[in-house]
């Protein structure tokens, strides 16, 4: 009898474990990444059967958005957690493609903010060599440094990654958007974007322009959060980065190594300090995280 009853524990307990059992990783996924929880918010809002479950104490979230199936996450601001959870998400999940959401800094002097930027191609811009001084504002590099071959800021000449994949070992400067993803975007790039929504403040905010969504052009992401005009002059003129942020290129960089597609939407919250007055991010990026998620669910939908 004392068997018997053993043994339905065991069985129920194990129903129980399996009513708690975290969704199958062996579903092919995308995965979604945002850097911090205001650019998920209304992707999350989208999603069905929703299952979470948490890894390294990052959330992980499957389920069915725009009828595809998806494991949505924070990457984390920086580019040491988007390169550290991206990985982390592609070795724990089944992930087909990665496809990163969220805000960032305008660039190119002929955007706005809340407009939707899908660059052809991520750079490391901070990636640097900090040169030694040789003559009154005049910085060298040391003669064995074959690989400064980029302008420099002052002291400091950006340099290519060295990354190690099944293709060998090489360094890069630029890692591309999948061709076949930027097609799709192209065709949801028609989607009506918000010009008006909630500000930092809880107050209500309309931009004075129809933001409007670009397929192509260059991004470049570092560890520094930038609110300097010299800086913002140099990036476009070097790089004609259209947008800068402090996650995207990490993540370029983690789905390259391991032969993933990957695609990324990033809407302007501000302008890197090329705006009048104040930083505008606390203004305005609710609106850049709701028009960022809008083109996303559109491509989702296109593809």
């Amino acid at each position: 009898m004392r068997h018997r009853l053993f043994a339905l524990f065991i069985a129920i307990a194990a129903l129980l474990a399996g009513c708690a059992t975290p969704a199958p990783t062996d579903t092919p996924r995308i995965a979604i990444i945002s850097a911090f929880q205001p650019e998920l918010t209304l992707l999350l809002s989208k999603l069905e059967q929703p299952n979470r479950q948490t890894i390294n104490g990052v959330e992980f979230t499957t389920g069915m958005l725009q009828g595809k199936p998806v494991v949505m996450f924070l990457s984390g601001i920086s580019m040491t957690n988007a390169a550290m959870n991206t990985q982390l998400a592609l070795d724990r999940f089944k992930v087909s493609h990665v496809v990163f959401s969220g805000i960032a800094g305008g660039v190119n002097p002929a955007l706005k903010v809340g407009d939707v930027v899908v660059a052809e191609r991520w750079g490391q811009y901070l990636e640097v060599l900090a040169a030694r001084e040789t003559a009154p504002g005049k910085f060298t590099a040391p003669p064995w440094m074959d690989d400064v071959k980029i302008a420099n800021f002052g002291m400091w000449h950006p340099r290519p990654v060295g990354v190690n994949s099944a293709r060998g070992a090489e360094k890069k400067f630029w890692f591309e958007a999948d061709a076949k993803l930027l097609d799709i975007a192209r065709r949801a790039s028609s989607v009506t974007l918000a010009r008006c929504g909630a500000d930092g403040s809880g107050g209500q905010r309309c931009l004075s322009h129809e933001p409007r969504v670009l397929v192509g052009g260059n991004g470049v992401s570092g560890q520094a959060f930038v609110d300097n005009a010299a800086l913002r002059e140099y990036t476009f003129k070097t790089f004609q980065a259209n947008v800068l942020d402090m996650e995207t290129a990490a993540t370029a960089h983690v789905a390259y190594s391991n032969g993933v597609p990957f695609i990324a939407f990033r809407s302007l919250s501000d302008l890197a300090g090329g705006g009048d007055g104040e930083n505008e991010i606390n203004t305005f990026f609710k609106i850049a995280a709701e028009n960022s998620a809008r083109v996303l669910l559109a491509f989702l939908a296109a593809w």
